[in-house]
């Protein structure tokens, strides 16, 4: 589809091209010096004391839990928000475990609510994943405590969130307030290099962990050895091939230092895009964190329309070559995670953001006037 307004792009130019061209005259493509030289500057930039790169999101998600030893025992349960992708439930399903859902707070603020995750705790919860959707905290400050009552580990997905940091919070990064933070750099991130990601953390148990198991369990990398600095190696538990090549690293690394002006342009969208509907004043449609647009990376905007009119107005966009999206199905409806013995239909903000959601166009080289053209569309569909 030739799309007027895609619903996202990346940022690619001569610093991606200049540091992929290097690392393949370098000789060495597989992980090695520019995956380290990726971890160190993406630790330092989020204040944390451990960063590895990792294959993808998922890959983060799957050893953060692998690591806290989630799935151990027979019923393990990790609670998590079922307004997200399906990638931390999918791995917590993988690990042996079953995903508990917990509502949102809000149709404008569409991350876990803390009142319905305390109310889910069990004695066989096992941890908890909260994620920021589109890059906004979640309520860490309520979670941080009821997590540290309960003595249930914290895993942020901040898939959405590189190099957000929070001033309520001490000035500190999302990822970086909870037990383990994960990260993605899939093509439509505000940073990406096509496939990547990233989990920290400031324990250091667990970074020996993450350590292994992301490259087989094993001690050494092949870059180690190609350096002199190990001959061999051990196996120390068993792990996965989840390792970011240094090719993927380089372009991800000239992302990271383009990181704090992509989301900045992002921000200046998202505020215009609340200014925007705010302006139109039409009923029961509102833009997502329309309170406080400016407060997060922007990875997603988002508004919410009448449930009614939601699919018309979106085929509406897609004729004049504006494209949408859903952010997203419920997890609880996919077929895989359907539990006729689960309360979904407690799930009831989830349930009302899912049918009502429409996510925009919203990336940096989006034009500025685009977004009232995009804005009035949409409110012009809702009164047809």
């Amino acid at each position: 589809m030739d799309w007027k307004y895609a619903l996202s792009e990346p940022d690619l130019g001569e610093p991606e091209i200049a540091a992929v061209v290097d690392c393949v005259s370098s000789g060495w493509l597989s992980m090695g010096p520019r995956a380290r030289a990726f971890e160190t500057a993406f630790a330092e930039m989020h204040g944390v004391k451990h960063a590895f790169a990792v294959a993808n999101g998922t890959a983060a998600l799957h050893i953060a839990l692998a690591a806290l030893g989630v799935g151990a025992r027979p019923g393990d349960e990790v609670i998590q928000p079922s307004m997200t992708f399906v990638a931390g439930a999918n791995m917590t399903r993988v690990v042996g475990a079953k995903p508990v859902f917990a509502d949102i707070v809000s149709l404008s603020e569409p991350t876990i609510d803390p009142a319905d995750l305390e109310r889910r705790i069990t004695a066989n919860t096992r941890a908890i994943i909260v994620m920021h959707y589109g890059g906004y905290a979640c309520r860490m400050e309520e979670i941080v405590a009821i997590a540290a009552a309960h003595s249930i580990p914290i895993i942020e997905d901040a898939c959405h969130a590189p190099g957000q940091k929070v001033p309520e919070l001490g000035g500190r990064f999302l990822g970086g307030i909870g037990d383990i933070g994960c990260f993605s750099f899939f093509s439509n991130k505000n940073m990406t290099c096509g496939e990547g990601g990233m989990v920290v953390t400031d324990d250091d148990g667990l970074a020996e962990l993450f350590k292994a198991l992301r490259s087989h369990g094993m001690t050494t990398l092949s870059w180690d050895r190609h350096q002199g600095r190990a001959t061999t190696y051990d196996v120390t538990v068993s792990g996965f091939n989840y390792r970011l090549d240094d090719l993927r690293a380089a372009l991800a690394s000239a992302q990271l230092a383009k990181l704090p002006g992509l989301n900045a342009k992002r921000r200046v969208l998202a505020v215009a895009y609340a200014d925007a509907f705010a302006a139109l004043g039409v009923p029961d449609t509102a833009y997502v964190f329309g309170d406080k647009p400016g407060a997060g990376t922007a990875h997603v905007g988002a508004v919410v329309v009448p449930a009614a009119k939601r699919d018309a107005v979106r085929a509406g966009l897609a004729e004049q070559r504006i494209q949408t999206s859903l952010h997203y199905p419920p997890v609880h409806h996919f077929t895989a995670f359907k539990d006729p013995e689960a309360a979904s239909t407690s799930l009831t903000v989830s349930e009302e953001f899912a049918q009502r959601v429409i996510t925009l166009p919203l990336y940096p080289s989006l034009p500025l006037e685009a977004v009232p053209e995009i804005a009035g569309a949409i409110a012009r569909g809702l009164r047809d």
